[in-house]
């Protein structure tokens, strides 16, 4: 028998991609994937052998694209807050970019939803470890004070990379001012702003004006 062409596998997961941030794991039918992919269910189960086998891999594949962005700049050579800048960057642009599939990750994750919930688990901690490594080397290096890491860390994602997913629901909600709406997208979404952020924080931990 010859297997149907890994074309159809690919043309699945591509619809899955686009479906998911507006359906979720509840919503994201079997019919409507195969619909979208121009194929029949039949094809679906010949790839993958449930729903559930289908969205994991799926969330597996699309946060392994994203890690294979993050790790490469924190295993560069160079100074540890250097690199924890550019890390920082790009994690600030793929929240921008991706901001609907986290929100209904964390979504189906908060609903009970088994697969996000063993997605998270399973990879949450691996860009966690490469922010927290950093922060450790920054600090043995004599560039930041010591500090609680959690504290640390959180401190980090708040100032740099929460105003994104902050803004960008408000945005999409309709609730920014309408005087606000046209300085979003320069002052907090743009890679300028985000470097900014990114930098005041950074500075904030290396001359102490961050206070545990």
């Amino acid at each position: 028998m010859v297997r149907p062409s890994r074309n159809v596998d690919r043309a699945l997961l591509a619809s899955g991609a686009a479906l998911y941030p507006r359906l979720g794991c509840a919503g994201l039918s079997v019919r409507a994937v195969a619909a979208h992919a121009g194929t029949s269910p039949g094809m679906f189960h010949y790839h993958f052998e449930s729903k559930d086998d289908f969205v994991r891999e799926l969330l597996q594949r699309f946060y392994d694209d994203l890690f294979e962005q993050i790790a490469p700049p924190a295993r560069e050579a160079g100074e540890p807050l250097a690199r924890l800048r550019q890390v920082l960057l790009v994690l600030g642009r793929m929240l921008r970019q991706h901001a609907p599939v986290l929100r209904r990750v964390l979504a189906d994750a908060g609903a009970g939803h088994a697969v996000a919930v063993q997605f998270l688990r399973r990879n949450m901690p691996r860009h966690l470890k490469l922010l927290l490594q950093l922060l450790a080397e920054a600090e043995a290096a004599g560039h930041i004070a010591p500090r609680p890491p959690l504290l640390r860390l959180t401190f980090l994602l708040g100032a740099v990379l929460a105003p994104v997913l902050l803004a960008l629901l408000l945005k999409e909600s309709g609730l920014l001012p309408t005087l606000a709406r046209p300085q979003v997208g320069p002052q907090v979404l743009s890679d300028a702003a985000i470097a900014q952020r990114a930098d005041l924080a950074l500075q904030a931990l290396t001359t102490g004006d961050f206070h545990a």
